[in-house]
C-alpha cells in the first residue's frame, strides 16, 4: 500500500488500482492538501502496469462529502484571490486529469457524495452505489451555486427537471434513485459493493487496453459534436488507434473470429 500526504491510499489487486480518499474523520472532505496529492497519484498510476483499472473510493463512511469548507473555503480566501485560483485549479485540475486518464476508471460510491464530489464522480467512466449511499448538491443550503462544474455536471448526466431539482433544493437521493436517474450506472446492496465493482473492474481488465482508451474518450468528445462532426472523429480516431495498438488487436480479434472460431464479439471479448 502506498499513502500520499496522509489523505489518498492506493493499493494494487491483480490488475485493479483501488484509490481511497482517506480523510474518514472528515468524511473525505477534499481539502488543497488531498487535490495536490491526486495530481501525483494519477501520474504514478499512469505509468504503473500493476494499475490496469482505477477504482476510486472512499474510507469509512463517504466517498466524499464534497470541497472541505474550512481549509479548502475560508482558509484559502483568507489567502487572497491568488490563493483561491490555485486551489480551483488544483481541484478542477484532477477531476479533468481523471476524466481523460489513460486506463479505464471506475467511481465505487460508499456513502456521502456532496457538491463538489460530483466532480470525481463525474471524472470516472462508470459508477457503482451502495443503496444507501447518500448524493446531494448542498451548496444551495449555506449560499452558494454549485461549482466546480458540478452544475454542468447535473446537467451532463440528469435530466434538466432532475438536475434544477437537485440544485434548487439541495435535497439527497440514496443510491437506488441515483441510479433510477442514471446519476450512477446501478446501485446494490452495501454488502455487494466491493464484490460488484471489482467484477466490473476484472470486464474491462480482459479489453484491449489501447481500445478502452480510444472508446471512453470518444464517448465523451462525441457528445458536444453534430453527427457529421462525430463521423468524421470517429474514422480518424479508429485510424489512430491501429497505428497505437502495437498488439494489432483489430486484425488479431478478427482473425480468431474467422479463423479459429474462438469466441463470439457478441458475447465475450478475444483472447488477448
Amino acid at each position: 500500500m502506498s499513502e500520499y500526504s496522509g489523505v489518498v491510499k492506493v493499493e494494487f489487486d491483480n490488475g485493479i488500482a483501488w484509490v481511497s480518499l482517506n480523510r474518514p474523520e472528515k468524511r473525505n472532505c477534499m481539502s488543497p492538501t488531498l487535490n495536490d496529492a491526486m495530481h501525483q497519484v494519477l501520474d504514478d498510476l499512469e505509468a504503473d502496469d500493476r494499475c490496469g483499472v482505477l477504482i476510486l473510493t472512499g474510507e469509512g463512511e463517504a466517498f466524499s462529502a464534497g470541497m472541505d469548507l474550512k481549509e479548502y473555503f475560508r482558509e484559502t480566501e483568507e489567502k487572497g484571490q491568488i490563493a483561491v485560483r490555485r486551489a480551483q485549479r488544483s481541484a478542477y485540475g484532477w477531476w479533468r486529469r481523471l476524466r481523460w486518464f489513460e486506463k479505464p476508471s471506475i467511481a465505487m460510491v460508499n456513502g456521502w457524495c456532496f457538491g463538489g464530489a460530483f466532480g470525481p464522480l463525474y471524472a470516472c467512466d462508470l459508477a457503482i452505489a451502495s443503496d444507501d449511499a447518500q448524493f446531494g448538491l448542498s451548496e444551495i443550503n449555506w449560499g452558494i451555486l454549485p461549482g466546480g462544474g458540478a452544475t454542468k455536471i447535473a446537467t451532463d448526466l440528469l435530466s434538466m427537471r432532475d438536475a434544477m431539482y437537485l440544485t434548487l433544493t439541495g435535497e439527497r437521493i440514496d443510491g437506488k434513485r441515483a441510479a433510477e436517474i442514471r446519476l450512477v450506472n446501478e446501485s446494490v446492496p452495501a454488502d455487494q459493493l466491493r464484490t460488484r465493482t471489482e467484477a466490473l473492474a476484472r470486464v474491462l481488465l480482459e479489453k484491449n487496453p489501447a481500445t478502452l482508451k480510444a472508446a471512453k474518450d470518444a464517448v465523451r468528445r462525441v457528445i458536444p459534436m453534430t453527427f457529421d462532426e462525430a463521423e468524421n472523429y470517429l474514422v480518424v480516431r479508429q485510424e489512430s488507434l491501429n497505428f497505437l495498438d502495437k498488439t494489432e488487436g483489430r486484425k488479431e480479434g478478427i482473425r480468431q473470429f474467422i479463423d479459429e472460431k474462438s469466441y463470439r464479439p457478441g458475447l465475450g471479448s478475444y483472447k488477448r
